[in-house]
């Protein structure tokens, strides 16, 4: 017999694994996620593609970026230790 919690699992799961996908760009002509460090195009309607298929995709670039790591900016950075009161 199946846990009820079983079912709940894959549906969260399922649900966090939609959410990531809906939030990352991908490429217009191969659908594939560009990997973090790697340079694509933007073109002028909205559309990115990806170093492999810049020579592919018509139409005009907008813009050159470098694919950064999905924590930058976002990061929890230290802060200096505040000495406990004895």
């Amino acid at each position: 017999m199946r846990s009820p919690f079983a079912d709940l699992n894959a549906r969260l799961l399922r649900k966090g694994v939609d959410r990531l996908a809906a939030e990352r760009d991908t490429c217009s002509v191969c659908r594939r996620t560009p990997l973090v460090g790697e340079r694509v195009a933007r073109y002028v309607n909205g559309t990115l593609a990806c170093a492999l298929c810049v020579g592919v995709k018509r139409g005009e670039i907008e813009r050159v970026e470098l694919v950064h790591h999905s924590e930058l900016g976002q990061a929890v950075k230290p802060l200096a230790r505040v000495p406990r009161a004895a």
